[in-house]
């Protein structure tokens, strides 16, 4: 899927000389409109967008991520809203990659054609599906393949050697290394030096892989590992929109601004 929009992102930011930047937020958080608003903003930043659905049960998600799926949640978004917010956002931004991020449970209640279905439909460019590892995730990851869908595999550091190479064999334009053991929005524990060379590790196998870094990345650590082919940024943006409500402040405003300087600060 070389021509795909994901791996045109990378490639543009490889010419920039610089790693991309991809941001998630909740769909529906803190409302369908303002998501929109939100990720309509942001996008003129971020080279990737990632929309998670809001889930009861999050396994990798932390306190602020499930602050923001709780508040998408209770003003009552379904699946369906999901795929609506995607499909506004695309005819507005047809270039811009969405990248939806979930969990299998909800896929399978919805129907796993069905859902593939929907995701062409709505121009979804990849999908993150947390509990549906290799190679379990073979049949579905080819299904989203048939569809040009990126299926992206996610890698962490307790992944073996042989496992690695199977996974990195199997991936499609992007793989997602989970930078350390720890729900999304902890504290880095491990230093960006040894997140580097674990990340290096991956590279070795397919240096024609795009393979971004997640968890920990905020203002503070983003810059220490810029080297990453992409930087994904969630809990930062999630702690923003509640600080943004508590305050009473202009959401969208104080959003982008944390995306601007997170782009600033990887130039």
């Amino acid at each position: 899927m070389n021509n795909s929009l994901i791996n045109q992102s990378f490639k543009n930011a490889k010419k920039e000389n610089r790693t991309a930047l991809i941001t998630y937020t909740v769909a529906g958080d803190n409302t369908k409109k303002k998501s929109i608003e939100i990720l309509k903003s942001i996008s003129n930043y971020a080279d990737i967008c990632e929309l998670g659905f809001p889930h009861n049960c999050p396994i990798a998600d932390g306190g602020q991520i499930q602050t923001s799926a709780y508040r998408a949640i209770k003003n009552g978004i379904k699946i369906n809203d999901v795929f609506s917010i995607v499909n506004k956002f695309k005819k507005i931004k047809k270039n811009k990659p969405i990248i939806l991020m979930g969990y299998y449970n909800m896929i399978y209640q919805y129907n796993e054609n069905k859902f593939i279905a929907k995701c062409k439909k709505s121009k979804v460019d990849g999908l993150i599906v947390v509990d549906l590892p290799y190679p379990e995730n073979k049949i579905f990851a080819s299904k989203c393949k048939k569809n040009k869908i990126n299926f992206i595999q996610l890698i962490s550091p307790t992944t073996s050697k042989a496992r690695l190479k199977k996974i990195v064999n199997n991936s499609h334009d992007m793989i997602y290394y989970i930078s350390m053991l720890s729900t999304t929005g902890g504290k880095l524990k491990v230093s960006p030096k040894k997140i580097l060379r674990e990340y290096q590790k991956i590279k070795n196998q397919n240096k024609s892989k795009n393979v971004v870094i997640g968890f920990g990345i905020t203002e503070k650590t983003i810059k220490s590992l810029k080297k990453a082919d992409g930087l994904v940024v969630g809990s930062a943006i999630c702690k923003e929109i509640t600080n943004s409500i508590k305050k009473r402040q202009n959401i969208v405003t104080n959003v982008t601004n944390v995306v601007k300087r997170l782009k600033n600060k990887i130039r």
